[in-house]
């Protein structure tokens, strides 16, 4: 069970590798990639520095010139987002077909137990396949999403892919909810 547990650890961090380095061949190295992240940058910094200058808050022209520059920066990170998106169908194509893989040769064995019972909605998953009552036994494909998230995002920081903390301060992603000005 150590051994399945290992390996399953390792086709983790494998896959994320392979994940980024596909990212990488798809969109990192792009120019255009390149121009619309070093852009949001620039625009990230540029709108911090402009609310943190202490303007008045009755000056209207001010408060304008900072929603148009929020709307500059939202509209380039909606674009990067579609820039990645792009690849993310080839990404998930190729991943699939290794999960289908993997859960076809770890079908059925018990690859960890858990120290814990899981939640019933989450039991589906975490026992899945696998034979008996015990729910603390954990099936592979439990073990791999938990590994693989935790394993990518320190990944994407490592290689140096995940985006700064100005840009993830202003948010603004493709999925984020609208804000409501006061």
């Amino acid at each position: 069970m150590l051994e399945d547990s290992l390996l399953i650890v390792f086709i983790s961090i494998f896959t994320a590798f392979l994940g980024e380095g596909l990212t990488w061949l798809l969109v990192y190295r792009t120019e255009g990639y390149k121009k619309l992240k070093s852009q949001v940058e620039k625009q990230s910094k540029k709108l911090e520095k402009q609310k943190e200058s202490g303007t008045d808050p009755n000056d209207k022209n001010q408060k304008k010139k900072i929603e148009r520059q929020e709307e500059r920066l939202k509209a380039d990170n909606r674009e990067l987002s579609m820039t990645k998106m792009k690849s993310m169908f080839a990404i998930g194509f190729a991943f699939t077909s290794l999960l289908s893989m993997f859960n076809s040769i770890f079908d059925g064995r018990v690859v960890a137990t858990l120290p814990f019972v899981p939640i019933s909605w989450i039991q589906g998953l975490s026992h899945r396949n696998l034979m008996g009552e015990d729910y603390t036994d954990c099936s592979f494909i439990f073990l791999y999403i938990l590994c693989t998230m935790s394993i990518r995002q320190n990944i994407q920081k490592l290689l140096g892919f995940s985006p700064s903390r100005a840009t993830n301060a202003q948010g603004g992603g493709l999925f984020q909810p609208p804000q409501f000005s006061k």
